[in-house]
């Protein structure tokens, strides 16, 4: 019997891809993964995660554990994370998560058990080229697709992985957990990252970083308003700038590092928040090499559109993508992803 071990995060979708493995034949076993502790759980669900897990475990009847990944997410995500926000950027955490915990340390940890696979309940699904190579594919539902945040695996990791609701959509996933009376049939969807949890955001980055607030300026450099320091603004954000009374919303449009200003404009639609291009580098691609030159379609938030673009080498790791039609508030830190067809092939860092 081939024995797999499933990441149960005590989310319906990973219980339920861990009832769907154990009917298909599969040696289950559930790992419950933590991946961060301090002094600060209270905000963090990691307690009543776990013992969903727990108890979803003993409806299935398969074994879990519960393995604590702290140490390597501190050291490979979370400190990511702080730099690139010291550098003006908005990182994808999740992103990187995925890469380096999920499908690398939780795999390496699954393997020395003994596991032929690892499994999550991740939307997403994957195939096999004519070369024999696998390569990810969107999820039948594409409303909750989440290869965008899985474009940095790489061939080892997507050949150790089985991603059971690949071919399902969302209402049939609760469907399944309900007949079998699973405790978290009904549990909302988590969002965010863990280490935030739901506190403010600016609370949680000023007990790691410097805070230096400064001008808010309009890109002709008229000042109307201060910022708090420029790590706790994104381009394209509008809530929480405090700039009313003035006519149509304000937007954030760009961040200048040296002078510590935050540049506004005025208008969801103004010329500023558009652009036709990028470049991106820390370029992840899943059969190991950049794509040729050509027209694809690319992500630059995970809550868009594919929109038809060219790629274009202009690197050994870059790339430059230009769109046939402007993209709103891209923003550096964030990642592009490049698709063919349903064929998710990889992406970059927007710089």
């Amino acid at each position: 019997m081939t024995k797999i071990v499933v990441g149960l995060s005590g989310g319906v979708d990973s219980s339920v891809s861990a009832y769907l493995l154990k009917q298909q034949g599969y040696d289950v076993t559930g790992v419950f993964m933590q991946n961060w502790e301090g002094d600060d759980d209270e905000y963090c669900t990691i307690k009543e995660d776990s013992m969903d897990a727990i108890a979803v475990a003993d409806v299935l009847g398969i074994d879990i554990e519960i393995v604590n990944f702290a140490h390597e997410y501190k050291d490979r995500v979370f400190n990511y994370f702080l730099t690139e926000y010291q550098n003006g950027r908005t990182p994808n955490p999740d992103i990187l998560c995925n890469s380096e915990i999920k499908f690398k340390s939780f795999l390496d940890y699954s393997i020395s058990l003994g596991a032929e696979y690892i499994a999550t309940g991740h939307y997403v699904d994957k195939t096999t080229l004519t070369n024999g190579q696998e390569t990810l594919i969107k999820a039948e539902d594409h409303n909750k697709d989440q290869s965008y945040f899985l474009y940095r695996l790489n061939q080892q990791q997507i050949n150790k992985s089985i991603f059971p609701l690949g071919k399902l959509i969302k209402p049939e996933v609760r469907k399944i957990a309900a007949s079998l009376n699973l405790p978290n049939a009904t549990k909302k969807d988590s969002t965010g990252i863990c280490f935030i949890g739901e506190r403010p955001f600016r609370e949680f980055l000023q007990k790691y970083m410097p805070i230096k607030s400064g001008k808010m300026v309009t890109p002709e450099g008229k000042i109307v308003g201060e910022h708090q320091g420029l790590m706790f603004y994104t381009i394209g954000q509008r809530k929480g700038l405090g700039i009313g009374g003035q006519g149509e919303p304000w937007f954030v449009a760009n961040k200048n590092l040296t002078t510590n200003e935050l540049i506004v404009v005025q208008g969801h639609d103004h010329q500023l928040l558009y652009t036709y291009s990028l470049n991106a580098n820390q370029l992840s691609f899943a059969l190991g090499t950049i794509p040729p030159d050509g027209k694809y379609t690319a992500k630059t938030r995970y809550r868009t559109q594919d929109a038809s673009c060219e790629v274009f080498k202009t690197g050994e790791d870059e790339i430059k993508v230009v769109f046939d039609e402007p993209q709103w508030a891209v923003t550096p830190g964030q990642s592009v992803v490049i698709y063919d067809g349903i064929n998710c092939l990889g992406g970059g860092i927007i710089k």
